[in-house]
């Protein structure tokens, strides 16, 4: 049984998809969460479901890419709760585009949200987490990072190169402090959603997207939420650097 009661979770893009879901599944567990996004209206929607179901939460707007704002996410929490025990660096940005097509300006713009963010989030986090003695961290990389995937050059990168933070990371910080990372596939989120409306012919294009993978389905937000916690959870004390797949088995083909 999950618990995480008496303590503080931090989730990064935590207004949409799976983040909203990451945050929401913290708070059923007992837990004390910091719902972080660049988007402070989504973020209090998040803070609003989770209050109105009895849970604690504050909403904090940061764009994780800069310095200063991360530092000051985090003063927040230490000034609000004192302590920080989980961190979920789930904040990300997608660009679809070859190498070729890449302009210097884009590549950085994901690079700096998707591995600099992440690498910012989790300085300024271990540094809470070694006051109280221990915490988790988990990466939220993609299938993306485990196996190239065409047309998305500095999005695959971002991902792969989060997975090396978090096996740096785990051997760096054992063993007060775990490092893992979670590689969803794709997953129905408002950001699927969006490129459904935009297309001629969306159910091709939902039933091309399960089609690839042998489950046959985009995954849910919720199931990539459930594989998050796991990760964070007492129950797993023993795995850092771990890499676990939720992708209906598309890295395994």
């Amino acid at each position: 049984m999950l618990d995480f009661k008496n303590k503080v979770a931090a989730v990064t893009g935590a207004g949409l998809g799976i983040g909203r879901a990451t945050a929401v599944a913290f708070a059923s567990y007992g837990a004390k969460v910091a719902v972080i996004d660049l988007n402070l209206n989504d973020a209090d929607a998040v803070v609003k479901e989770i209050t109105s179901a009895g849970g604690e939460a504050i909403a904090l707007k940061a764009d994780v890419s800069s310095e200063i704002e991360v530092k000051g996410i985090m003063r927040s929490i230490e000034d609000k709760w004192a302590q920080l025990d989980i961190l979920v660096n789930n904040a990300g940005i997608y660009l679809q585009k070859t190498a070729e097509n890449t302009s210097l300006e884009e590549w950085n713009k994901v690079l700096d949200v998707n591995l600099t963010g992440a690498f910012l989030c989790s300085r300024e986090a271990v540094c809470l987490m070694k006051k109280a003695q221990g915490g988790v961290i988990v990466n939220v990389a993609s299938e993306a990072g485990l196996v190239g995937i065409k047309g998305q050059a500095v999005y695959n990168v971002s991902k792969f190169a989060l997975i090396g933070l978090t096996k740096s990371m785990a051997v760096d910080e054992a063993p007060l402090i775990r490092v893992n990372c979670m590689c969803p596939g794709t997953t129905f989120t408002p950001l699927v959603q969006s490129a459904l409306d935009r297309s001629s012919d969306p159910d091709s294009m939902l039933k091309a997207w399960g089609s690839c993978r042998p489950m046959n389905r985009l995954g849910k937000p919720e199931e990539i939420a459930w594989g998050i916690l796991f990760l964070a959870s007492g129950q797993l004390g023993y795995s850092t650097g771990a890499v676990l797949a939720v992708d209906g088995g598309y890295t395994s083909q």
